[in-house]
């Protein structure tokens, strides 16, 4: 957006959160300043509105409970105006989705796409969130720069946070992480062994390390599989392809590029550990991450989060976490590695819109993704590369060397009843990988599901 329309944005967004909110100043200056309370010195006026309350749900994840409760505080501190009431559970979707059903909303829900729940994608579906838009020409709380001039490239302009594909964000990017495929570089390093870069030198390396007993490929649930896969998609065919299969084109899954990508999958499970199958559920995914760390797989697809994750297990001497994007078809093709990030949103019922975007925006600010930083979580924000020690910032920087990041979701579409995409791409990679679903299967249940969904898009 062009300066002039963002100060014309800034002006409009004034009159709208003085009134919702109350977070400024209750008499206009000749200054020129921002008085929506988002300049945290400018904050300062006699008369302040009447204390607000906001109503802010979260999943519990690894980033534990502590980082919300700081950030709360901090927001709490600085707004000097606003209690924010805070639900945050390991099953927040089983918490929330009562409430809501009975029209009591959160002014804020973080709570990403891709769970099994599919909360999010249901209020999606139901056109239930309040668009963000004019959120993005909000200065950062506490800053002097709009969100949308602070948030990283790219961010805002994938089906993840723009569901409608109508020019507008619904769902605000959060914590983001690059993912790829995570090793130990000393076993690498021990045997003489390159990290491939392309997926032939994958499969040769394969067969190297069987020779050691030691296998290729471990994965800790299916569901892992939507990092890589759509990766190994940007790789096989580009944006192009990626687009097709998040839109349910007819016969993506039929063409070269689709079908290239099932059968690289169904040839890893040549050199897959035994025992991933088995472990591949909710309560004993660890083990097959475990495998990494006892040498017995070297690469299994997962995001930063699995350092934290696995701090406390035990590994071999020498263990050195490595990682790598996803090898590409042809030698000297692109690689990639796709950035996961969650979503923050605000349900269009909520009592309090306005100063629920008014704590999204805090959310991008320094202070905050320090916060953030200390529990292990990064906000897509500029400079935020600087701010990490070295160990984050390794992992943050595959972005070079002319690796790409892949980001995206599937288009939202109207309930289809018995239809899941997830289900068809994902879940079935159990059955790909244990034999009991052939390629051409595979091909067939996807097509028909895109079948069913394409005339369901929003």
């Amino acid at each position: 957006m062009k300066m002039k329309h963002v100060f014309l944005a800034m002006m409009l967004m004034l009159l709208v959160v003085l009134a919702a909110c109350g977070g400024g100043d209750t008499e206009e200056t000749d200054t020129g300043e921002d008085t929506t309370g988002n300049d945290t010195e400018e904050t300062t006026d006699d008369s302040p509105s009447e204390p607000q309350t906001l109503h802010v749900a979260a999943l519990e994840s690894a980033y534990g409970v502590d980082v919300w409760e700081k950030i709360i505080a901090a927001y709490e501190e600085a707004h000097g105006n606003v209690t924010i009431d805070l639900t945050i559970e390991r099953n927040i979707e089983e918490v929330m989705r009562p409430n809501m059903q009975a029209g009591e909303y959160p002014d804020v829900f973080l709570l990403a796409t891709d769970r099994e729940e599919a909360l999010t994608e249901t209020m999606i579906k139901e056109n239930a969130l309040a668009s963000l838009e004019d959120m993005l020409t909000m200065n950062v709380f506490g800053e002097q720069v709009t969100v949308e001039d602070k948030l990283l490239d790219g961010f805002t302009d994938t089906l993840a946070t723009n569901p409608y594909a109508d020019g507008e964000t619904y769902l605000a990017p959060m914590f983001y992480s690059p993912t790829g495929l995570f090793y130990n570089a000393n076993l690498l390093e021990e045997y003489g062994w390159d990290a491939p870069t392309t997926w032939d030198e994958m499969f040769e390396l394969g067969e190297k390390a069987l020779a050691e007993d030691i296998y290729l490929f471990t994965y800790p649930v299916a569901g892992y599989f939507d990092t890589l896969l759509r990766s190994m998609l940007y790789a096989s065919g580009d944006v192009d392809l990626f687009n097709a299969a998040m839109t349910y084109e007819e016969g993506v899954w039929e063409s070269a590029e689709g079908r290239r990508v099932l059968e690289t999958i169904e040839k890893l499970a040549d050199y897959t550990h035994p025992d991933t199958v088995a472990n591949a559920n909710p309560n004993d995914f660890v083990r097959n991450q475990q495998l990494v760390l006892d040498n017995e797989a070297i690469f299994m697809p997962n995001g930063t989060w699995v350092v934290g994750e696995m701090a406390e297990a035990p590994r071999v001497d020498g263990f050195e976490w490595g990682m790598m994007p996803v090898p590409a078809f042809e030698e000297g093709g692109t690689r990639y590695a796709f950035t996961f990030f969650e979503q923050v949103w605000v349900p269009s019922q909520a009592e309090n819109v306005e100063g629920g975007k008014e704590f999204i925006s805090f959310l991008y600010s320094d202070q905050a993704a320090e916060i953030f930083l200390e529990a292990g979580a990064a906000q897509p924000i500029e400079g935020i590369v600087n701010m990490m020690d070295d160990e984050q910032a390794f992992f943050y920087s595959i972005y070079s060397n002319d690796v790409l990041p892949a980001m995206g979701t599937f288009a939202s579409t109207t309930p289809v009843p018995g239809v899941s995409i997830g289900d068809e791409l994902y879940v079935k990679i159990d059955s790909v990988m244990s034999g009991r679903v052939t390629v051409d299967e595979w091909v067939n249940s996807l097509e028909q599901a895109n079948d069913s969904l394409r005339p369901a898009m929003n």
